[in-house]
Order: structure tokens, then sequence, then C-alpha cells
């Protein structure tokens, strides 16, 4: 596959982007029908994206290796009256496998403004990250996609990507996760 020609221009995400990326971030729990469950802030994000970095020399990381704990990957769009926006992002961060012995990335989250859908945003971030991959000798690119979302399911297809339908994504949050932070070892588990 031949690289997207692309109309807007990708590059990393800078601490400036920080309010835009969020905005996208907004929209696509909007599409996802959840956006009530976004919570985090411009300050949360920064931090994710660029403490411990020199792009933000005021913030701390909240990672415990004082690396960024996620990295972004944004288009600009040709924008006649702002000169350029967001037109779509890619935040993603690194796994690891156990059985390759090579980190992977996992995207957590691609979006695409649904007015700039089919300009070629989508493939040319996932190119990008594939070569991220590629250039790192990462083995995985990894993502989880509703199943509901028949437009992205379809477009993953196309480029190849294949469904992991024998595990299931678990996951802790609220109460859950601060019982089990609470729990005593030495006590038996019920």
């Amino acid at each position: 596959m031949s690289p997207v020609p692309v109309a807007g221009r990708l590059r990393a995400a800078r601490p400036t982007d920080v309010p835009e990326i969020l905005d996208l971030i907004h929209d696509l729990a909007e599409y996802e029908k959840a956006r009530h469950e976004v919570e985090t802030t411009q300050e949360q994000l920064r931090t994710m994206l660029f403490g411990g970095t020199p792009d933000a020399p005021d913030l701390a990381s909240a990672a415990p290796s004082g690396a960024p704990a996620a990295y972004a990957f944004v288009v600009e769009h040709p924008d006649p009256e702002r000169g350029h926006l967001l037109g779509a992002f890619a935040l993603w961060f690194l796994n690891a496998s156990t059985w390759t012995g090579t980190h992977g990335i996992y995207l957590e989250d691609l979006y695409v403004r649904p007015e700039l859908r089919g300009h070629g945003y989508g493939t040319a971030l996932l190119q990008k990250l594939a070569r991220e991959c590629v250039e790192r000798g990462y083995r995985r690119l990894e993502w989880s996609v509703l199943d509901w979302n028949e437009p992205a399911l379809g477009f993953y297809r196309k480029i190849g990507a294949a469904p992991m339908d024998e595990w299931t994504v678990q996951r802790l949050t609220g109460d859950a996760l601060l019982q089990l932070a609470a729990h005593d070892p030495s006590e038996p588990h019920h």
C-alpha cells in the first residue's frame, strides 16, 4: 500500500494543540454516544502527552518512567478562516508483549472530523503508526472498536486489520478499582 496523499500536514502533536485535541476527544465521545463519560481536562491531557519533556518543562510526567504516558499525531487541515484546524488525531501509547518480547502500539483514539472524512487522514495516521512500529521493531498495532461502528469496522477490514474475536476487554473502574486497590493481600479473596 503506497502512502496516501493527504491535503493536510501530519505531524506530532504540540502542547498548543491540547485544547483542540480535547475538543476532538469530545466529538469522538459524542459520536460513540458516551460524551458524559469524558472527564479529561486540558491540564490532564497536557500532562499525559507532554509531562517530563522539554516541550512542557513545567510539568512532571505522570508515568513511572518519567516519560510521557501517551503520544499523539495530528493532521492539520487547511482552513480559510483560521489558517488551519486539526482535522484528525491519533492518540497512542506503548504496550508490551511477553510473547514477542517487544513493545507494540495501542491506539487509544483515532478520530477524523466527519466533514473531512474521505481525505485520507485516517489512513495516513494508521500508516504513520505502522511505520513507527516497523522502524522501532514493534510487532503489533492494536486498538478497540465498538461493535456497532460499521463504517470503522469496514475501514479496518479494508486495510487488513483482523478482529481478535477470542479476546474480550476487561476493565476495572470506580468503586471496583478502589476496592481492589484497598484489599489487604493477606486476607483471603472471595
